[in-house]
């Protein structure tokens, strides 16, 4: 990253144990503002962890993470989420029971709270800002269809509009396009790439041909360490790369 930039996350020496398993061993990263960081590695090298560590879901063993100014690892989890890190898991997590537009209506954070859902008023600004976002995740015409009837990828989509309703400047998206098709893929990739403008990403991804469309950089964590990080062709080649993941 830019040596001048200040990250928008920053993470050092973090561990984190479970009964003297270290999921993630001293590892240490940065993320720049507006980067879009892919990271990889095998089954149980910490990659899931990491997120949860970093949106409060898991508290550290050691070590530190900053996002902007502030350390996380202190705050509670919806404290995290208010100072604007959003995080989407594996299996889509949205109101089944809601419309397209009634969930994104619901994630606004001037609703959030008891008096905030008493008094809210939904009025012009929010419903442009809706239509806008659902226009963004490929939703527009589906704004009065119920969240339980859309495709497994327009939930994965439906929830990351979520994120963007929330103002979220850094995102953590744990395996995006899983179970999705071709197509649907390749337009997710156009969407994250675009949403990416003024936030940051940080995703966990097995679909290389993925990564190698969106990635800025990319990071390979193997048994909680960073093993390997650089352009896609930079990790590919690098042979503890081939060796612990691509060549198997």
């Amino acid at each position: 990253m830019n040596g001048t930039a200040t990250p928008i996350l920053s993470v050092k020496d973090l561990t984190v144990s479970f009964d003297g398993f270290k999921a993630i061993d001293g590892l240490s990263l940065e993320i720049a503002r507006g980067e879009l960081r892919a990271v990889i590695g095998p089954n149980g090298a910490g990659k899931t962890t990491l997120l949860d560590i970093i949106c409060g879901k898991t508290p550290r063993s050691s070590g530190s993470i900053h996002f902007k100014e502030t350390e996380l690892t202190k705050l509670q989890d919806y404290e995290i989420t208010r100072m604007g890190v959003g995080r989407k898991f594996q299996t889509p997590s949205v109101y089944e029971d809601l419309t397209v537009l009634e969930n994104l209506e619901i994630s606004y954070p001037k609703k959030r709270g008891v008096l905030g859902s008493l008094f809210f008023m939904r009025n012009a600004e929010l419903e442009e800002s809706m239509r806008e976002v659902a226009g963004a995740i490929h939703l527009e015409n589906h704004l009065r269809t119920k969240a339980g009837i859309l495709s497994h990828g327009q939930k994965q989509w439906l929830e990351i509009g979520l994120l963007l309703m929330q103002d979220s400047e850094l995102l953590l998206l744990d395996e995006p396009v899983a179970g999705m098709s071709a197509h649907e893929r390749d337009q997710t990739a156009e969407l994250l790439r675009r949403i990416s403008h003024g936030r940051s990403i940080v995703l966990i991804e097995h679909d290389m041909e993925f990564v190698r469309k969106i990635a800025d950089h990319v990071t390979v964590l193997h048994q909680g360490k960073l093993l390997s990080e650089g352009s896609m062709d930079e990790v590919q080649a690098d042979p503890r790369v081939i060796e612990v993941y691509l060549g198997v």
